[in-house]
C-alpha cells in the first residue's frame, strides 16, 4: 500500500465521514485522504436514506480521490472503488460479493454494503468523495435484508484491517483511471461483476419507477434498461432486482 498516498483519519465517532470529508475536500485537503468512524450518529446513504450500524459492526469510510475526469466519466472513480472493495473481500476472507447497479456489494441478493459518492467541485477541478460502508458483524438494527462478513465467511475482521485491504487493491485500479485504455478495464471489470445484467428490475428515481430488463452499461457506466421495448439509459437512481413473478 502507498502509505505516501493514502493518508487515513479515524474517529470514534462522527456524523458523517462523507460530510466531514467533503469539507476537507473544499479546503483543498490532497487526494488520497480517507476518514474511517467507529460510529456515525448521521451516516447517508442514497436517495436521502439513513445508513445505521452499531459501533464497532462495520467498516464505516470515505476516500477523497481528484481522478481528473470529465463529469460524465466520475462513476469510474466509484466503481474502482467497489471493486476494490469486493477484491479485498475475497482476498481476506475468500467471500467474493458481486454488485447490485449502481455499487452495493450483494451476497445472493442480500446487501452486505454500499457506497455513496459526492461530487465536490473545487475551482475548475471536481473532487469524489466516496463512502463505503461494508457490514462486519450482526447487530440489532441491522436491516433484515442486509448480511454481514461474519455471516457469510464465518470469519471475523476488524474494519481498519478491511480498510486497509481496500486501499491496497484501489492503488492499482486508481491508476487505470487516468487512461481510455485504463478505464476500458474498469469497465470491463465492473460487468463482470454486476449481479443486475440480464435482470428484471426496477429502477427507483426521485421522481418515477420503471421497470425493465438490465442489458448492459454504456461508456460511462449509465445502466442500459429495456423498458418496454425501448432502450433507456439511466445514470442515477436505486435499482431493485425483481424475481419473475414480480415483473410487470
Amino acid at each position: 500500500m502507498q502509505d505516501h498516498f493514502w493518508r487515513v483519519e479515524e474517529f470514534d465517532e462522527i456524523d458523517s465521514t462523507n460530510t466531514w470529508l467533503a469539507e476537507q475536500a473544499r479546503r483543498g485537503a490532497r487526494e488520497g485522504l480517507v476518514a474511517r468512524a467507529d460510529y456515525q450518529s448521521a451516516g447517508r446513504g442514497r436517495l436521502e436514506r439513513t445508513w445505521e450500524s452499531a459501533a464497532g459492526s462495520a467498516l464505516l469510510c470515505s476516500l477523497l480521490l481528484r481522478p481528473g475526469l470529465a463529469s460524465e466519466d466520475l462513476a469510474y472513480a466509484v466503481a474502482a472503488v467497489a471493486l476494490s472493495a469486493r477484491g479485498a473481500l475475497a482476498t481476506l476472507s475468500g467471500l467474493v460479493p458481486s454488485l447490485k447497479w449502481p455499487n452495493d456489494l450483494v451476497v445472493h441478493d442480500q446487501k452486505l454494503g454500499g457506497l455513496l459518492a459526492e461530487v465536490v467541485a473545487v475551482g475548475d477541478e471536481l473532487a469524489v468523495v466516496v463512502g463505503l460502508g461494508i457490514n462486519l458483524t450482526d447487530h440489532a438494527s441491522a436491516n433484515p435484508h442486509a448480511t454481514n462478513l461474519w455471516r457469510e465467511s464465518a470469519q471475523s475482521f476488524g474494519a481498519r484491517a478491511v480498510l486497509d485491504a481496500v486501499l491496497i487493491e484501489l492503488d492499482t485500479r486508481r491508476d487505470l483511471l487516468a487512461s481510455s485504455e485504463g478505464r476500458t478495464a474498469v469497465l470491463a471489470e465492473w460487468r463482470a461483476a454486476l449481479s443486475t445484467l440480464g435482470r428484471r428490475v426496477r429502477v427507483i428515481q426521485h421522481d418515477a419507477e420503471l421497470e425493465g430488463v438490465a442489458l448492459d452499461l454504456d461508456l460511462h457506466g449509465g445502466l442500459v434498461v429495456d423498458v418496454a421495448g425501448e432502450r433507456r439509459v439511466f445514470t442515477v437512481g436505486d435499482v431493485v432486482h425483481l424475481r419473475v413473478a414480480e415483473g410487470s
